[in-house]
Order: C-alpha cells, then sequence, then structure tokens
C-alpha cells in the first residue's frame, strides 16, 4: 500500500472509533478487547482505506500468580479469555478484508498471513526488538510496526514475561532496518511534524500516532479521562496497569503497585473501579479539535 506520512495507531478501550478513523488518511481500529459484536459494528461502519488491530492469543499467565495477587487485593479470581476473542475477530477482517490487519502481543502464523494475503489484506506485526522483528518476516508479514518505549498503552512485547527493550524509537528503527527489509511503521511518543520527520528520516516508511489522537472529536476517550490528561501529570511505564508492562498515567495505585506479577489480562477485571488511562510519555498540552486538524499539524 502506498504509506502516509501519519497514520492514527489503534487505541483499544475505547478511543479508538470508526468516525475517527473515517476523519483521517488511514487509521485503526482497535478490536483487541471488544467483543466480536462491537467488533462487526465497527468494521461496518469504518470507511475503505483503514486498518484492523486485533490482540494476539498469548499463553495462559501463572495460575499461582493470579491467584495470589487476587488474594492480595481480597478479589475473586476472575473468568478471561486470554485469546481476546482471536479466532472470532479474525474470522470477521477476513470477512471484511481490510487494506491492513495487525497484530499485538504476537505474530501470525504464516497460514494466517496466507489467508489474509488471500482476502486482499496485508499482514503487519507489532515488534519491539530485532529478533521479533526477524521472525515476523520470516513467517511472510508485510509491514511492521516498531514500537519504542515511550509509546502509550501497552507495550507489544510478544511474551508478557520479558522486559521490553529501552532504547530510543529512532535507534530501534535503525538497528531493524539492518536486519529486515520490511516496510517500517515507527510508534511511540510522536508529538509534532518534527519528531515525524526525524524518523522517517531514520528510515521508517509511516509514523503511527496514537496519544496525539487522544482528544480528537472523534475519539472515543472518555469524558474522565479526557479531563485527567487535560490536567497533565506523569506517564510512567509499569506491569502495575495490568500486568503487562504499559505506559500510562502514574496514579496512587501505580506508584504503589509497582510489583504486579505478569498475570495480563486478570489484573483490570479483578480491579474493575481502580482509575486506569494510558497515554505516552509527554502528554501535556495535547491538541484538541477535528482528527483531520491534527493530523495535518503532524504531518511535515
Amino acid at each position: 500500500m502506498d504509506f502516509p506520512d501519519v497514520v492514527a495507531a489503534p487505541m483499544a478501550g475505547g478511543p479508538s472509533t470508526p468516525e475517527l478513523v473515517n476523519a483521517v488518511t488511514f487509521g485503526f481500529l482497535a478490536l483487541g478487547t471488544c467483543t466480536a459484536e462491537a467488533a462487526r459494528a465497527q468494521l461496518a461502519a469504518a470507511q475503505a482505506p483503514f486498518g484492523v488491530n486485533l490482540f494476539y492469543p498469548q499463553p495462559e499467565p501463572s495460575l499461582g500468580d493470579v491467584r495470589r495477587t487476587a488474594a492480595r487485593f481480597h478479589a475473586d479470581v476472575p473468568q478471561v479469555d486470554v485469546t481476546s476473542g482471536f479466532a472470532a475477530k479474525f474470522a470477521l477482517v477476513l470477512d471484511a478484508a481490510p487494506a491492513v490487519v495487525s497484530t499485538t502481543f504476537g505474530c501470525f502464523t504464516q497460514q494466517e498471513i496466507s489467508r489474509l494475503h488471500a482476502c486482499g489484506s496485508e499482514a503487519w506485526v507489532t515488534v519491539t526488538n530485532e529478533f521479533e522483528a526477524r521472525e515476523a518476516a520470516r513467517r511472510g508479514a508485510d509491514g511492521l510496526i516498531v514500537q519504542g518505549p515511550l509509546a502509550g498503552g501497552h507495550r507489544g512485547t510478544w511474551d508478557q514475561r520479558d522486559t521490553p527493550d529501552e532504547r530510543e524509537l529512532g535507534d530501534l528503527i535503525t538497528a531493524i532496518v539492518r536486519k529486515v527489509d520490511l516496510p517500517l511503521i515507527a510508534a511511540g511518543g510522536v508529538r509534532d511534524a518534527g519528531g515525524v520527520d526525524r524518523l522517517l528520516a531514520r528510515g521508517a516508511s509511516s509514523v503511527a500516532c496514537g496519544s496525539a489522537f487522544l482528544l480528537a472529536d472523534e475519539a472515543g476517550t472518555s469524558e474522565q479521562n479526557r479531563q485527567l490528561l487535560k490536567k497533565g501529570g506523569i506517564s510512567v511505564s509499569s506491569r502495575a496497569f495490568s500486568g503487562r508492562f504499559a505506559r500510562g498515567l502514574e496514579t496512587p495505585f501505580v506508584r504503589e503497585h509497582p510489583d504486579i506479577p505478569p498475570i495480563y489480562p486478570y489484573l483490570k477485571p479483578m480491579l474493575p473501579d481502580t482509575p486506569y488511562c494510558l497515554v505516552g510519555a509527554d502528554f501535556s498540552g495535547l491538541a484538541e479539535g477535528p482528527a483531520s486538524d491534527i493530523e495535518r499539524a503532524l504531518t511535515p
């Protein structure tokens, strides 16, 4: 596909909406945490061309860690789907045939990539280091979303037990360019056209911006989180948000519980009333207004 300088990155949990996707040159629906029914409705409302992001199934976390964490917070062990409904949503995207289907938390199999190609979709994979990049290329991925440490939301490591690579995004792009010959989409912490331009100069084909669109008129960001983002604060990377490393707004809970074990996706349903606002670094002064205006300001 032809790569615009800026794409609207997928933001699971509500901020990415069909209205946001339809307002920009190219954006992603974030179907990782929604139900299959909600995914079907979003796919029907999005206007081509667009992308879709899915959370790839991950191994069951240690049930011992899950039980100990539940006891620590005097909570019951919830019933969860560690696959995030991947099979049902994958079937939906095969029918919808968006321009791009991407994964976070893992990589498509070669067979899954072949099925996407057969329906006319490209397969992109989120990677955080050279090993993941080489393996995704070996399986036949069409593009790699290279996610750096300043990205808001969950870090896309394929194994949630891993400590994510902390190299600066530009350095990650340079390192991966040397290992694979695929289009690279840089993601994480970009707030202006200068940042986009610098990453394009380092070898990225495009730059994915997520947090920059959180306050867009078309974003589904909750009113509570809009007010928190406008108020400001500190963005930190921690397991305290979900058990997986994620970057978001620091809260008393995050400060007090940096040692949550890797039990994603069990933690959030254990603590449904705990404040939770994921956002990238340097989020003060996020632009408000139409997504098209935000996109224009980000484009070199």
